[in-house]
């Protein structure tokens, strides 16, 4: 009998946000396969779990993936987190879940922790309907494309690494206006945790003198919604 992949999510920042479910299927499961060992071996030491763990990068995901397929089919059971969150809208881990569709291995979500829905329902606008555009380009040419592409009828979320968060509001301004509201949550569910409301400009002048870098969400409302 084949045996499960467990797509588990995880905290984003805050430890205490993991779930019970979350927590009794990585202490069943076989073993965990992770983005990246510091991050998984940090995660499974906070709860007390001892597991083994597989690393699973964009580097080596279509290579390994037959292996664990394989190791599934033999009725292995396995979970699948990131680094942090809800694994596979950013992370690696699509290839191995289709791979196990094809398969008719059993997958099996655990919800929990997502920046994302975070960020949404801090927003304070309608958020009923919203589009996830995720990570831009990180070439300005193609990025600026993007955020011409990008429906204005719709929230649109957006995330990127810490250090191009200027660049990004910079590139709204040039391309949508200075005056485009959006929301930037940082640090969510952290002791740093910070969100921010107002014209792109003025989200600019307020951050733009800070060194540390953080992990941040931004949210750009719709042209068409009104207060």
């Amino acid at each position: 009998m084949s045996g499960t992949l467990y797509i588990v999510s995880t905290p984003i920042g805050n430890y205490g946000d993991i779930t019970l479910r979350a927590l009794n299927i990585l202490k069943i499961v076989d073993e965990v396969i992770c983005e990246e060992f510091k991050e998984g071996r940090g995660l499974l030491k906070q709860y007390e779990i001892d597991k083994p763990l597989r690393r699973l990068s964009e580097h080596n995901e279509k290579k390994d993936s037959p292996q664990i397929i394989k190791e599934l089919k033999e009725g292995k059971n396995f979970a699948l987190i990131t680094d942090c969150g809800t694994p596979v809208f950013a992370d690696t881990g699509n290839y191995l879940i289709k791979e196990a569709i094809s398969s008719n291995i059993k997958l099996v979500p655990v919800p929990g922790t997502s920046s994302i829905m975070s960020a949404l329902v801090v927003a304070g606008i309608p958020i009923d309907k919203f589009i996830y555009y995720g990570f831009l380009s990180p070439k300005s040419d193609m990025r600026k494309k993007e955020l011409l592409s990008i429906r204005r009828e719709f929230p649109v979320v957006l995330m990127d690494t810490p250090y191009r968060l200027f660049t990004l509001l910079k590139d709204i301004m040039d391309i949508l206006g200075s005056e485009t509201y959006v929301i930037l949550c940082m640090d969510l569910t952290t002791d740093t945790e910070e969100i921010l409301r107002g014209r792109a400009d003025e989200i600019m002048a307020k951050i733009k003198d800070r060194e540390k870098k953080r992990e941040f969400v931004l949210i750009i409302k719709p042209q068409t919604f009104t207060d």
